[in-house]
C-alpha cells in the first residue's frame, strides 16, 4: 500500500521552516544560499567538464556532458534542502545526492541516496520493446545508490515513488524541498510531501549536482542545517579528496 510517513519531529521542523521565502526572495531565517547567482562558489567540480557548469542571467546552467557530478564543498547530516529546478530538453535527467562520498564509480556517479530528476517526456523517449516506463521514474522518485541501502515508504523494488504526480515539463520550474534527518528522508514536490524513505545506511555526506546527458537549470538552492542526530561513524560519508 502506498503511504507516506512523517515522524512528529519532522513535522515538527517542516511547519517551522518551510514556506517562509519566496523564490527570488530572501532567505528565511537560518538558512543559507548555496548558490550566489555569480559564480560556482561553494561548488566542487568532481568530473566533468571545465564548462559544463556555468552561470547565466543568475542562474545556474549544466550542459548536461560529460555525465558526471559537482559536490558541496563540505558534508552535511541533518538539513531542509530548497531546490528549484528547470530541464530545458525533452527526456532531460539529473538529480541531487544526498549523504554522497563524491567519489565516482564506473558508472561516473558517486553513492549516495539520489533525488530524481526526470523531464516529463523521459517515459515516452525510452519505451522497450513497446512497453512505456513507470511515470514513476519523474515525480521525485527517491533511492540508494553505490551501495548505500533505505526502506521506501512507497516501494517500486528497492526504489520509493512518489504517491502523487507533481512535476512539470521542460521549460517550466519545479521546486523540491528535501528535509533529512537521522536517516529519514522526505520529499515535496512542488509544495506538497509525495515522498520519503528511511533507514538509510548513510546518515552525512556531501551534496552533489548531476549532470547526466541533457541542459538542466538550478535557482534558489539554499540550506538550513539542523542539529547532529545519532550518525555512527560508520554511516558518514570519507571526506572526498581535496
Amino acid at each position: 500500500m502506498m503511504r507516506l510517513f512523517l515522524a512528529p519531529a519532522v513535522v515538527a521542523v517542516l511547519v517551522a521552516v518551510l514556506g517562509g521565502g519566496a523564490a527570488g526572495g530572501p532567505d528565511p531565517a537560518g538558512f543559507v544560499s548555496l548558490f550566489n547567482g555569480r559564480d560556482l562558489a561553494g561548488w566542487v567540480n568532481v568530473n566533468t567538464a571545465a564548462d559544463t557548469w556555468s552561470v547565466r542571467e543568475g542562474l545556474l546552467v549544466c550542459s548536461g556532458k560529460p555525465l558526471g557530478v559537482m559536490r558541496s564543498e563540505k558534508q552535511y547530516e541533518n538539513f531542509v534542502l530548497h531546490v528549484e529546478w528547470m530541464h530545458m530538453e525533452a527526456g532531460g535527467n539529473s538529480g541531487v545526492f544526498l549523504w554522497s562520498d563524491a567519489r565516482p564509480r564506473e558508472s561516473r556517479l558517486p553513492d549516495g541516496l539520489e533525488v530524481q530528476m526526470l523531464e516529463l517526456d523521459w517515459v515516452k523517449l525510452n519505451e522497450r520493446d513497446g512497453k512505456t516506463p513507470p511515470i514513476a521514474y519523474v515525480h521525485g522518485e527517491l533511492f540508494g545508490v553505490g551501495g548505500v541501502k533505505i526502506a521506501p515508504d512507497n516501494p517500486r523494488g528497492e526504489r520509493s515513488m512518489s504517491i502523487e504526480n507533481r512535476c512539470k515539463g521542460r521549460g517550466e520550474w519545479n521546486t523540491y524541498d528535501v528535509v533529512a534527518v537521522d536517516g529519514v528522508v522526505k520529499l515535496s514536490v512542488n509544495g506538497k510531501f509525495v515522498n520519503g524513505v528511511s533507514r538509510s545506511t548513510r546518515r552525512k555526506g556531501y551534496l552533489c549536482l548531476e549532470s547526466e546527458g541533457a541542459e538542466i537549470r538550478f535557482r534558489n538552492i539554499r540550506i538550513l542545517e539542523l542539529p547532529p542526530g545519532v550518525t555512527t561513524p560508520a554511516q558518514v560519508a570519507p571526506s572526498a579528496p581535496s
